[in-house]
């Protein structure tokens, strides 16, 4: 019986993935879950009847918990999709749902539903490797060639890291040594099973460290735009604070943070999750500042309408006529008008022009 590998996901991360791709990608993972639980729930049977159950428990418990985190997200998928009605944004969504982070415990929150599925099969050749009962029986020359094969996926898996593709050396250096012997005639059955083991373990551990690899990448090109914008706005916040304080008495006595005294975007983990969270403590600073300073200028501003507003209401009534009412109208609106503006003696005056210009109340009998 073929065994179904886990299927290739078609797009990326943020696009529309065209409705045929998608249409043979999630029937592909339908087939893939119900082949994947009937052979779980067999390996699950067979770690039962071993002489050390135990010893498969935390494995067996993680593909069964990715497993459980791929049926969820699929589910998901499901509505969205609406059996082909998708329109370019519910499939822009699909691939967030894809290539996204699994919302999952047990290690499945780590990596995206694409690697979970590799992960879960990694996890299934090596629980198969550790029960198989009788390794005597099973074609050695497959056994090597699935070897190799995974190593191959390993070194791609590995990419730059030193460390990692040290890792991978050495077990394709035990594989080499494995098939020398093989050759003469040995019996490698037992090296091969835990070579196997070994080797799927690497496969698994590469598939997580790959996964936080390209979230790393991902943050930190994230918090590297965050910067960039906050440096885009610099100049502008500038020119503001230095026209609140040529046009406003009084004006306010914050600093423009300065963006460059962060230093260059890190590479760790660590060190890039606490610039990330300095950058936040900025940004807000930046949103205070703008604020503080647009405030007293907005003010001013709705000061400059609301005189205008009542000068033509006084123009209507008749008040303009009296001389009290154009003085308090001339006193609000060289208030307004000076440079620096005092804003609270200008909300006062105005707000005393409009006391003035209220509507002279009506003499009893007269006739309106």
């Amino acid at each position: 019986m073929t065994r179904t590998t886990a299927p290739e996901a078609p797009g990326r991360l943020g696009e529309a993935i065209p409705a045929a791709d998608l249409l043979a990608y999630l029937a592909a993972l339908e087939t893939w879950l119900d082949e994947r639980r009937t052979e779980l729930d067999r390996l699950d049977a067979a770690a039962q009847a071993a002489a050390t159950p135990d010893v498969y428990t935390a494995d067996l418990v993680l593909a069964l918990s990715l497993w459980q985190a791929i049926r969820t997200r699929a589910d998901e998928i499901r509505p969205v999709w609406d059996s082909g009605r998708a329109d370019a944004v519910a499939r822009e969504k699909i691939s967030q749902l894809l290539w996204g982070r699994l919302d999952s415990g047990s290690g499945a929150a780590l990596v995206s539903l694409v690697e979970a599925v590799k992960l879960c099969d990694a996890l299934v050749v090596q629980l198969r490797t550790r029960l198989s009962f009788d390794p005597h029986t099973a074609d050695q020359v497959a056994r090597l060639r699935g070897v190799r094969a995974e190593l191959v996926r390993c070194e791609d898996l590995a990419g730059s890291d030193a460390d990692a593709r040290g890792r991978v050396e050495t077990l394709r250096g035990r594989l080499d040594h494995l098939v020398a012997q093989a050759a003469r005639g040995a019996d490698v059955s037992g090296p091969l099973a835990e070579l196997e083991t070994e080797v799927a373990r690497a496969e698994r551990d590469l598939i997580v460290a790959s996964a936080q690899r390209r979230e790393l990448r991902r943050d930190r090109a994230r918090t590297e735009e965050q910067r960039a914008a906050l440096e885009a706005r610099e100049p502008t916040l500038r020119e503001l604070v230095a026209r609140c304080r040529r046009e406003i008495a009084h004006p306010p006595r914050l600093a423009v943070p300065d963006v460059s005294r962060l230093g260059p975007v890190p590479d760790s983990r660590f060190e890039l999750d606490a610039y990330a969270a300095r950058l936040a403590t900025v940004a807000r600073a930046v949103e205070t500042v703008e604020d503080a300073y647009t405030r007293p200028l907005r003010e001013r501003a709705e000061l400059r309408y609301s005189l205008e507003r009542l000068a033509a209401k006084a123009r209507a009534n008749g008040r303009s006529a009296s001389p009290t009412v154009r003085s308090g109208h001339v006193e609000a609106r060289d208030a307004v008008e000076a440079v620096p503006c005092d804003v609270t003696l200008a909300r006062f005056l105005v707000e005393q022009y409009q006391f003035l210009t209220r509507d002279l109340p009506t003499p009893e009998g007269a006739s309106s």
